[in-house]
């Protein structure tokens, strides 16, 4: 049977979550940091300022929207995607400081979480400040839904909420570049950007959320991770780069009217962009099996294995119809099948 994840507002609130079967432990931890904290020298670097044990979380994402390249205000075409958000998968990150040192992790070799930490403690004016980074995940590695963002996020998170200090998401989104050379639109939620991930920063806000949604995701049987990082990366003729001109603009029309089957075709029309440079198998079947379920389109990872059906989360019958689809996709031997939601408010799949 297909899972069904249920959204939340707040990706690290849902109660029902698999991670909080570590809450009893992230207690103790928590509460050993307060006790830690509590001597008269607490202070790290010679700032005269405290750290504490900090959390912080992040979620998933589900591949793409849109990706390709695109004329930033300098004139310039960067690289670009809008991240379809993944929200009941989450990262989870305890920041423990310690004396001046390297910052270890659990599990081990998690070195762009760690490097994620080192450079914000730097930017907030603890370098050379050393620690331990906990991790917890139930993100799958590999098939583009944005794990090792999602731990770096998290990483740079627990360091702010140990320091007691804010920081803005371009400044997260940057420190984040910096710690693993590309990273996704995670920490913007839901809100619709146009994000240049191999510079981290947003090259256009659309101005609002992510039309309402419901997706079937899924993967290809037996289909093997990927190194996002070590894919070369692809070089657009001119014919796509224009193709990506109109498809921004849509994207945008689709934001600004809330319209799930206009982004419905820009996801469509991305992904058979992508398949000239990181082919889908049975792409065509996806497609025709989303046409005759009535659904909005189709979207991929661009740097994954993943594909989902995009339905619009407030038609009639939609649950009816995402639950038929995964039955067809199981049936067929696809993997990982999921039904998740974004931008609706939490009562379609209950």
């Amino acid at each position: 049977m297909p899972q069904i994840d249920k959204p939340s507002s707040d990706p690290g609130s849902n109660m029902d979550h698999p991670l909080n079967d570590h809450t009893m432990v992230l207690d103790k931890l928590l509460a050993e940091g307060r006790r830690s904290d509590q001597r008269p020298n607490g202070t790290y670097n010679g700032t005269g300022r405290r750290l504490q044990v900090g959390i912080g979380r992040a979620m998933a994402h589900h591949g793409e929207l849109l990706q390709g390249v695109f004329e930033g205000a300098d004139g310039r075409l960067h690289r670009g995607l809008i991240t379809l958000p993944f929200a009941s998968r989450l990262s989870k990150v305890i920041f423990r400081p310690g004396e001046q040192g390297d910052i270890r992790t659990r599990p081990l070799e998690r070195r762009k979480a760690a490097r994620a930490a080192e450079l914000a403690l730097k930017h907030l004016g603890f370098a050379g400040v050393g620690g331990e980074l906990i991790l917890e995940s139930d993100i799958p590695v590999g098939h583009g839904y944005g794990s090792s963002t999602a731990d770096v996020l998290a990483a740079i998170r627990a360091v702010v909420a140990a320091t007691s200090a804010t920081l803005c998401r371009s400044t997260i989104c940057r420190l984040a570049v910096e710690a693993e050379v590309a990273s996704d639109a995670t920490a913007y939620d839901d809100q619709a950007v146009l994000f240049a991930q191999r510079e981290g920063c947003v090259i256009e806000h659309f101005g609002g959320e992510i039309p309402p949604l419901a997706v079937v995701g899924f993967r290809i049987g037996g289909a093997r991770p990927i190194d996002s990082v070590s894919l070369p990366p692809a070089h657009y003729d001119s014919q796509e780069i224009e193709q990506f001109r109109v498809l921004r603009g849509l994207a945008f029309q689709a934001v600004l009217q809330q319209n799930p089957r206009l982004i419905g075709r820009v996801a469509t029309a991305s992904a058979h962009i992508s398949q000239r440079y990181l082919a889908k198998p049975h792409l065509r079947a996806v497609v025709e099996l989303a046409k005759a379920h009535a659904a909005c389109g189709i979207q991929v990872a661009h740097s994954g294995t993943l594909l989902g059906v995009l339905f619009d989360a407030n038609e009639r019958r939609v649950a009816d119809r995402a639950r038929v689809l995964a039955g067809t996709l199981s049936e067929a031997g696809f993997d990982e099948i999921v039904i998740f939601t974004v931008n609706s408010d939490g009562t379609l799949l209950q």
